[in-house]
């Protein structure tokens, strides 16, 4: 107990009769401490996806007020009883009588381990000193103040008369010493480690509720920080003899998930009053939304649901709201605000490539079929060499799939000029109507008169009836063009285990069936060609003249099953400056009749991307203080590989340059090959603002496989097999992707080729 004493001890005593006359009113009821506030009653930090007055009206319908804090008595305590005051507002201001205070006495807290402390806090709180001269008033202000010292769970005041005046007892009641504290009901998304780094620091301590209070704030910010806006902490509900504190959690549970269609103006009503109907269906929508009845409110996961509804390119605009549920306190609902988007598109347009030359195309794509995300397209192509009839269909997510599982699908007709016949200045090989060996060295051109009839002949049949100890071969001469006939399936699913956590890695599963039929321009079957490269005075060696299609037939029939995989983890699809992709397949192909072969195709590429920040032309790669660096530039390296192991068709075999290859030859004009290996090293940085740099070295080799090729296309044509270019270029950002325009150069030496390109190499 602390004594605090009055000084004017003999005038005390004679006044003793008054003050105890004058102290009647004081003397009547000991004062206690008025009802103590709500703790931690700060709002939820606000929802960035909602508009901040729905989060407060969300809050405000579905939070529930906090319950007066319930101290638990210890064994054979008596129960604390509440006793009210109520003061009662008059227009005329009486003065209170005031009585001398002789002394100030704190009582409640002998032994206690923090007693000092405790006696200090008490009596600091208090403005009544001994020698004061009070009203009732002004003891119940202190009394209040030592209650908002967070130390004490009960205070009373009790006046006393002594003999030098009237004595003042203060009866307080501290906290236990704080062991644990608890959520009710219990969080599972809150780790013990951070409610022990919150509250570890005053374990062992005697309670205080402002410290207590100060925690709790901590708390909030991390439910805040980690996304759960709606989440509040107040209390405590309870604090238990042995210093368990109970906090009540209230987090906002996620009742249903809504669909409206909106107009671009926000209306969900048209001008006749009616709901807008969407095209898409609701569970295209729904589907894409992590969060399901039940589950607690996560702005952040939120967030993630509405990136991926942009990413399906549907929806023009995506509106969130939370509606809070009258029945079911501290539930809402999140209603989606969806403006659709024109997912139908024609377009067209004219443009050139070595396979088919300058040519024109139409498409025409619908990207929402019937409202199910389904993606159907028609693609004509018509040009110099050849033309394409490509019908494509994509589902997205299979419907019911759990696992976000793809499907596309196609039907083609396609008729294109293929590389590995073409050479850019060492001949072509070109198309021959009718070829017969008669093991002879030479082959002689029955259209030419320089043989040994000394004349021309109408058929291959009609020269060899005359001359059958000789080889003939009827040179036509038109580029030998593959004319295609099929369809594929391809199913697509991430092996993540999740249809809404990004996961690196994909698998793969396909099967195409197609016909392919080497002819000429008129469209007529020619599975043999010439090589133009040693062609002379009406003749050529017997091994210029090769089986263009498999076993020499008019058409083959492929049919394959791939299986592949890619890890994919680029900080950035489109223009990525650190992390590595890795894709590996095999194709199986199999002979359904004696024209269609059996092989096997293995290919595999990794890319790597290391970040640097070596140039600093462009102004964002010198920031101002305080400015982030917009600077993105790169060292990337690619490495690519492919094998075929069986007897396959010379068209199937791997071209080797171009583009997409070593950019010093153009397409397939390195080689043609069973085997290959290619490494490019490219460094990627920016200049003016959308325009990019890029210096690289591209490298390859066929390993000497294009001697394995049936027919050996490539060593006819005099194709290198292995080189090195090294290069520069300028990349132009475009809407529809980078626009590359190059400059590389075989081997080192002045032989420049340029190329323009549309997208990355990698």
């Amino acid at each position: 107990m602390i004594r605090r004493s009055s000084c004017r001890s003999a005038v005390a005593v004679r006044q003793g009769a008054l003050g105890l006359a004058l102290g009647l009113p004081l003397l009547a009821a000991p004062l206690r401490a008025e009802s103590v506030p709500d703790i931690a009653q700060s709002a939820p930090l606000p929802v960035d996806v909602i508009p901040e007055e729905d989060v407060a009206q969300v809050i405000e319908e579905t939070v529930t007020e906090t319950e007066s804090v319930e101290v638990e008595q210890g064994p054979g305590e008596a129960p604390v009883v509440t006793e009210q005051e109520t003061l009662t507002e008059q227009e005329t201001v009486i003065e209170e009588p005031r009585v001398l205070i002789s002394e100030v006495l704190i009582d409640g807290i002998s032994g206690h381990p923090e007693e000092e402390r405790l006696q200090v806090a008490a009596y600091d709180a208090m403005q009544v000193r001994p020698g004061n001269r009070v009203t009732r008033s002004e003891l119940q202000r202190d009394l209040n103040a030592i209650q908002a010292t967070g130390w004490f769970s009960d205070v009373r005041i009790t006046p006393v008369d002594g003999p030098l005046g009237v004595q003042v007892i203060v009866q307080v009641d501290p906290f236990p010493t704080l062991t644990a504290v608890e959520l009710n009901p219990p969080s599972e998304q809150l780790p013990t480690a951070v409610v022990e780094d919150a509250f570890g620091a005053d374990y062992g301590r005697t309670l205080n509720l402002n410290d207590l209070q100060q925690r709790m704030k901590e708390l909030q910010k991390w439910f805040a920080d980690e996304g759960y806006s709606l989440a509040r902490i107040t209390g405590p509900e309870r604090v238990s003899p042995d210093g368990l504190v109970t906090l009540k959690l209230t987090q906002g549970t996620v009742a249903g998930v809504e669909v409206s269609f909106i107009d671009n103006e926000g209306e969900s009503e048209d001008e006749n009053g009616n709901p807008i109907r969407g095209k898409t269906k609701d569970w295209v929508v729904t589907r894409e939304i992590s969060t399901k009845p039940g589950d607690i409110f996560n702005r952040k996961t939120l967030e993630a649901d509405i990136r991926r509804l942009y990413g399906t390119n549907l929806f023009s605009d995506v509106k969130v709201t939370l509606k809070p549920v009258p029945e079911a306190p501290g539930e809402v609902i999140i209603v989606l605000g969806i403006v659709e988007q024109s997912t139908g598109q024609l377009s067209g347009g004219l443009g050139y490539s070595q396979s088919q030359g300058v040519f024109g195309q139409v498409q025409l794509q619908d990207s929402n079929l019937f409202g199910r995300a389904w993606n159907l397209g028609l693609n004509l192509t018509y040009g110099q060499y050849g033309g394409l009839a490509n019908l494509t269909f994509t589902d997205p997510w299979i419907y019911g799939d759990a696992h976000r599982t793809s499907f596309s699908g196609a039907l083609f007709l396609s008729q294109e000029v293929p590389q590995g016949f073409q050479s850019e200045s060492n001949g072509n090989i070109r198309t021959v109507d009718g070829y017969v060996d008669n093991g002879n060295k030479y082959a002689y051109n029955t259209r030419s008169n320089k043989n040994p009839a000394d004349r021309k002949f109408n058929s291959v049949n009609k020269a060899e009836n005359e001359y059958p100890n000789k080889s003939w071969f009827e040179f036509e001469g038109d580029s030998i063009a593959l004319r295609k006939t099929g369809g594929r399936i391809v199913f697509v699913r991430p092996l993540n285990g999740s249809p809404y956590e990004p996961g690196p890695w994909k698998g793969l599963l396909g099967l195409s069936i197609a016909n392919v039929r080497p002819i000429n321009f008129l469209g007529e079957s020619r599975p043999y060609g010439a090589s133009t490269y040693n062609y002379k005075n009406g003749r050529t060696k017997n091994k210029n003249v090769i089986c263009v299609s498999y076993n020499c037939a008019d058409s083959n029939d492929l049919v394959s099953f791939r299986i592949g995989a890619t890890y994919n983890n680029f900080n950035d699809p489109r223009n990525p400056t650190s992390g590595n992709f890795f894709t590996a397949t095999t194709e199986q192909f199999v002979g359904v009749n004696e024209d269609s072969p059996t092989f096997n195709r293995l290919r595999g590429t990794y890319t790597q991307f290391f970040p640097v920040n070596w140039l600093k032309l462009h102004k964002g790669c010198r920031p101002k203080p305080g400015e982030d660096a917009e600077c993105p530039q790169a060292i990337g390296v690619q490495v690519k590989a492919g094998a075929i192991v069986g007897e396959m068709p010379p068209y199937e075999a791997f071209c080797m340059g171009g583009s997409n290859s070593i950019r010093g030859w153009y397409d397939c004009d390195l080689g043609v090959s069973q085997s290959f290996g290619e490494i490019t090293v490219e460094y990627r940085f920016p200049l003016i603002s959308i325009l990019q740099g890029e210096v690289f070295v591209d490298a390859g080799t066929d390993f000497g496989t294009q001697k394995n090729v049936p027919g050996k296309p490539g060593l006819l044509l005099n194709k290198d097999g292995s080189g090195v270019s090294v290069g520069t270029g300028v990349i132009v950002s475009t809407p529809v992707g980078p626009l590359r325009l190059e400059v590389a150069s075989k081997d080192f030496s002045g032989d420049w080729r340029f190329n323009l390109g549309v997208g990355w190499k990698f």
